[in-house]
């Protein structure tokens, strides 16, 4: 991944080792949907946004448009169900197809920690149909098992590495310390301007407290769902948009670590990942789909 430096930490562990039912909004929903921001006609959305429209309810963003209105660009935008909002019964992938794809995770990483943080980019695994749903999360799941190792660890290996991540030319320095930013994470965050930028994203301060990542799991997962709903890395796109664009798979490797595997450059780690996204896919019932490679 650009500047993340994570690729060092995905060779060592490569070598070692019910969809949400879109529903008229209720009254009750009314409320929670009162959390979302109010849609701004001539505002560009992102595929993923979710708004609260002059009626109070809720629409989700199929597609990125320049604000056009939800209850008339339907094509845009389609009614999003906050009253049941990303609960573990509407998430895509069950807590039993969970461990079924991570049967030596670390404890760390809990599937009540996953779902937690879903609410924070409601598009991801929500957009499109039931078949991008299910592999977008199998998309997430696969890289984020590439870079730990089937959930094994917490945080980068080689130690030797930790020093390196502090970009002293940021204004903000490095408050936690030189050796405080390496690799935590699902998708193992690194650098002191990535914490930042999480961090600021989020609402949590990882620039001083980048410990988080490592002992909180909903934080830690937030992390991996903002590179992967926010950040193109060094590929063109973010891999939420890939994946619900139709631009596949291959296209979220280039994403996280492309400059240093695709294009031929390491086929050997492209193969891992799309391996794995293709057993992930399979447990949760759904083609891997079309442009598996970069």
């Amino acid at each position: 991944m650009s500047r993340r430096r994570i690729s060092a930490v995905v060779a060592a562990l490569a070598l070692s080792a019910a969809v949400p039912v879109l529903v008229p909004t209720s009254s009750a929903s009314a409320a929670t949907c009162s959390s979302y921001p109010s849609w701004v006609a001539g505002k560009a959305y992102a595929t993923g946004d979710v708004v609260r429209y002059t009626d109070g309810k809720a629409y989700i963003a199929e597609h990125d448009n320049p604000g056009y209105d939800p209850v008339i660009s339907t094509w845009y935008w389609e009614p999003y169900n906050c009253d049941s909002d990303r609960s573990v019964g509407n998430f895509v992938v069950s807590e039993a197809q969970f461990n079924q794809m991570f049967p030596n995770r670390n404890g760390f990483y809990t599937y009540s920690g996953l779902v937690a943080a879903l609410s924070v980019y409601p598009g991801f695994a929500t957009t499109g149909g039931d078949d991008a749903k299910k592999q977008e999360a199998a998309a997430f799941l696969a890289n984020v098992s590439h870079e730990t190792g089937g959930l094994v660890y917490v945080v980068e290996q080689n130690t030797a590495n930790y020093p390196n991540y502090c970009d002293g030319s940021q204004p903000y320095g490095c408050p936690a310390g030189q050796s405080a930013y390496y690799g935590r994470g699902p998708i193992q965050l690194s650098w002191n301007f990535n914490y930042k930028a999480a961090g600021d994203a989020l609402g949590v301060d990882l620039l001083n407290n980048p410990s988080l990542v490592q002992t909180d799991a909903a934080v830690a997962w937030k992390t991996g769902l903002w590179y992967w709903n926010t950040q193109s890395g060094p590929g063109t796109m973010t891999p939420h948009n890939a994946m619900v664009n139709g631009a596949g798979f291959g296209q979220t490797i280039r994403s996280i670590n492309g400059s240093l595997e695709c294009d031929g450059r390491n086929p050997a780690q492209v193969q891992s990942r799309v391996t794995t996204y293709q057993q992930f896919t399979q447990i949760l019932g759904v083609s891997a789909g079309a442009n598996l490679y970069c």
